[in-house]
């Protein structure tokens, strides 16, 4: 039995997997090896297998023995193999160290790199895998590499003709299960004469 994966916030008493045999009288079922720290509990005539507690994700996978006895002779039985695995929910979202940086800009610059930005995310797998973004970019004078967090100015700024500041909102994102999330920062941008 390999039933669909548990999520990590599962309440005990979940509904994992029902076993079941093919048998002409009753049989009970019993969990006999592999559950070493009790996750797991099964209804003795209905081979229905549930949670007990709060499941923890470092555990998992976790492969256990489910055995069919009949009822009225203990030598006579079958053994079966359940494989439960857990998956990591999106906890956190990503976080930038500063919501606010400050960068400067010489004028007349051909297009070049402003800053190197970097999030942190507690998520493990694709739940902590990062991509970066631009919320406005004014007119795609800004871009970012969506892997390395690198920002870069598109166009060369002239400090007699434009704003001599601009604010660049990026964003990283996770790639989450159920959901994306995502963290901000501002980057203040001043062009320099």
């Amino acid at each position: 039995y390999h039933p669909a994966p548990l999520s990590e916030k599962a309440l005990p008493d979940t509904f994992v997997v029902q076993t079941s045999v093919l048998y002409s009288i009753p049989v009970s079922y019993t969990i006999v090896s592999g559950d070493d720290k009790g996750y797991f509990m099964i209804h003795s005539s209905s081979g229905i297998i549930r949670t007990t507690k709060n499941l923890k994700l470092e555990d998992f996978p976790v492969t256990f023995n489910v055995r069919a006895t009949d009822s009225t002779d203990a030598a006579v039985f079958n053994e079966a193999t359940v494989k439960v695995e857990v998956i990591d929910e999106n906890d956190f979202p990503p976080v930038f160290p500063s919501s606010l940086l400050e960068a400067t800009l010489a004028e007349n610059l051909t297009p070049t790199q402003i800053v190197q930005l970097k999030a942190q995310d507690n998520d493990t797998g694709r739940n902590g895998f990062l991509t970066y973004g631009i919320l406005n970019g004014h007119g795609l004078k800004f871009r970012i590499n969506e892997t390395t967090g690198v920002l870069y100015s598109n166009t060369t700024f002239d400090y007699e003709e434009e704003p001599t500041e601009y604010q660049v909102v990026v964003y990283a994102e996770d790639d989450g299960i159920p959901e994306k999330k995502r963290g901000y920062c501002t980057v203040v941008i001043k062009i320099t004469d």
